[in-house]
């Protein structure tokens, strides 16, 4: 049994969106230099937060069917479900391992990230317990604040850990706070420590196979850090990090979709939902729909976004409940069981998760991660 709200990925749009971002690295590139000698960098598909809301298991397939060379996923246990799922392809992990049970590192064959003094003890010390070598990516906290060692302390920080016996360095990179923001200065000073820590590591000895610093945002935004991989998330989603454009042609991957329960006729005065935030001003049509905070939908949506019903925008009002939505349907004929397109398109009209995020103040990341696991996802 499926409950009338799912979600439907389409695996073959994700494969078409790497394919897309592959092919715009590499025209990008060839025009970078008066002689097209410039190398596009690889890509590190982004799969944290269960593939952006759209099921990690089979994205994680799919992606490496279509060519991706490496995963990236938050935390261990993000990384042995997709290894359980049975990809090959390398696992970065990118969070901090301090306080992680390390042992997925080794038995799942993961590559974690140290971005930390205490997580650099604590790897090279499971890493002497397994006897072996273990390749790792190392963070460089540049100006975000978060995880990473210090661009300006690194003489203090990285010696030990780049003379150990049981470490090796296979990758540096950092993470862009402001990639998103066109306006801020701090994404170019973020970019020329970047450039600053690389060169002080190899004055240490360091030499990592490859660089990275680019999300979805920075990609877009500037090929001088592209480096030697890229790590797009919401693109290959299909979905344009805001405010930026692109040219990339990308497709939406998934659509959120459920049925009318029930219409019901409404007199002028009369409320509808909790708290009593809608009133009926000329007699009113509302179609019930079976989808509600709890499978992630903003209460917010309320009073500002719009469901599709045969194939007209039908504003949400009155209140998101916790397993149903109300929308306004008068002057369409609408029955039971009639398709309810939430995220997605229906005849000639669409709403995008972009929209649907502006609608409610809110960014695309949090649109698509927040949907609940009661939620089935449909692959086709």
């Amino acid at each position: 049994m499926i409950r009338s709200t799912v979600a439907h990925v389409d695996l073959n749009a994700l494969k078409g969106n790497l394919r897309a971002i592959q092919a715009y690295l590499a025209s990008e590139a060839g025009a970078s230099t008066p002689l097209g000698t410039r190398r596009a960098p690889g890509i590190i598909a982004v799969i944290k937060a269960n593939a952006y809301g759209h099921g990690s298991p089979r994205v994680a397939r799919a992606l490496e069917e279509a060519g991706a060379t490496m995963l990236a996923c938050a935390d261990i246990e993000e990384g042995i479900v997709i290894r359980e799922s049975g990809v090959r392809v390398p696992i970065l992990v990118f969070g901090a391992l301090s306080v992680s049970d390390l042992d997925g590192l080794f038995d799942c064959r993961l590559t974690p990230t140290i971005s930390t003094p205490g997580a650099a003890r604590a790897v090279q010390g499971a890493a002497a317990r397994y006897r072996q070598r273990l390749a790792y990516h190392l963070k460089i906290d540049t100006g975000m604040n978060r995880l990473g060692f210090r661009f300006d302390n690194l003489g203090r920080t990285l010696p030990g850990l780049l003379a150990s016996e049981n470490l090796q360095l296979d990758a540096v990179y950092t993470h862009f706070a402001t990639a998103d923001n066109p306006e801020s200065p701090l994404f170019d000073v973020q970019r020329r420590r970047f450039e600053q820590a690389l060169t002080e590591i190899m004055a240490m000895g360091g030499r990592p196979r490859f660089r990275h610093a680019a999300n979805s945002a920075g990609m877009l935004r500037d090929a001088r850090v592209w480096f030697d991989r890229v790590r797009p998330g919401l693109l290959l989603y299909g979905i344009v990090p805001p405010p930026l454009a692109s040219t990339i042609q990308l497709a939406p991957v998934m659509a959120l979709a459920s049925r009318v329960v029930a219409v019901k006729g409404m007199r002028p005065g009369e409320i509808t939902g909790y708290g009593a935030h809608f009133t009926a001003e000329r007699p009113t049509t509302m179609a019930i729909v079976p989808a509600g905070y709890a499978d992630g939908l903003d209460l917010r949506l309320a009073g500002r976004g719009y469901v599709l019903i045969r194939g007209r925008r039908a504003p949400i009002v009155g209140s998101v409940c916790m397993d149903m939505l109300m929308a306004d349907v008068t002057g369409t004929e609408v029955s039971p069981g009639d398709e309810v397109v939430i995220i997605g398109s229906q005849d000639d009209e669409s709403i995008s998760v972009r929209e649907m995020a502006a609608a409610i103040g809110t960014i695309p990341w949090e649109i698509v991660c927040r949907l609940g696991s009661r939620i089935e996802r449909v692959y086709s």
